[in-house]
């Protein structure tokens, strides 16, 4: 049964009490909405109001970031959910099953990374024709000349 507007409001949650709820700042709570992570709305008095569902959300939100996954990845995750509706604990089994592939990879690259590392300790040019960290194979060469690595923000071949 859905309900009537002023049940909406008055089950809603402000700003400062989603803030106080979940240990985020107010501004925290409206950059997520600004970004499309969370929804409200106005109330009659003009203020920002927020579902309880909201809660959860943030909550998904910052594992998601403890993990360090980046706020698109969160936004695509988030879209996938049901706008009307908690996130449930299958909601969330789906999300963890996919960002934990995503882990999976950022670990092999670091495990890799950390191979290469000592490479570049032991010899102590971090030249970048010879770099294995900054310019395997020498990969920028063939984009020119000049700082392509910074200019493009580069950091692996």
């Amino acid at each position: 049964m859905a309900r009537t507007t002023r049940e909406r409001t008055v089950a809603a949650l402000s700003a400062g009490q989603v803030a106080a709820r979940s240990g985020v700042a107010v501004s925290t709570v409206h950059y997520y909405e600004a970004n499309g992570l969370v929804r409200g709305w106005r109330s009659p008095g003009n203020q920002r109001r927020y579902g309880r569902d909201v809660l959860r959300r943030v909550a998904i939100i910052k594992a998601a970031q403890r993990l360090g996954l980046p706020l698109s990845m969160i936004k695509q995750a988030i879209d996938s959910l049901p706008g009307g509706r908690t996130p449930t604990a299958r909601d969330w089994q789906r999300l963890s099953g996919e960002w934990r592939a995503e882990l999976d990879r950022r670990i092999a690259l670091l495990r890799k990374l950390r191979g290469q590392l000592d490479g570049c300790i032991g010899c102590g040019c971090l030249s970048l024709k010879a770099c294995a960290l900054r310019n395997p194979g020498d990969a920028v060469s063939g984009r020119g000349s000049g700082p392509m690595l910074l200019e493009q923000g580069l950091t692996n071949g």
